[in-house]
């Protein structure tokens, strides 16, 4: 009970947390919104369609299956990251 807060050290480490962190999201952001990143998300999503049509999925609800998975992606990444 009697623990001192290491008052200090616990202020360095958030002033390299604050000094890195936001580098570290907007590198990630980037990454997430390059070209590559781009063509890697298409070649996922015609993946993904293809299999399930292979796999006796109607075309239709295959790919409406693929807008969600793509919406959902599209989603997530800015509503974590941004």
């Amino acid at each position: 009970m009697g623990e001192e807060i290491p008052v200090k050290e616990l202020s360095e480490l958030l002033d390299t947390v604050s000094e890195k962190v936001p580098k570290l999201i907007k590198e990630l952001m980037s990454s997430f919104y390059s070209e590559e990143s781009g063509k890697q998300m298409g070649r996922a999503v015609a993946a993904m369609y293809k299999e399930l049509v292979d796999s006796g999925v109607p075309a239709e609800e295959a790919l409406k299956m693929a807008k969600d998975y793509l919406n959902t992606a599209r989603d997530v990444i800015p509503r974590n990251f941004g």
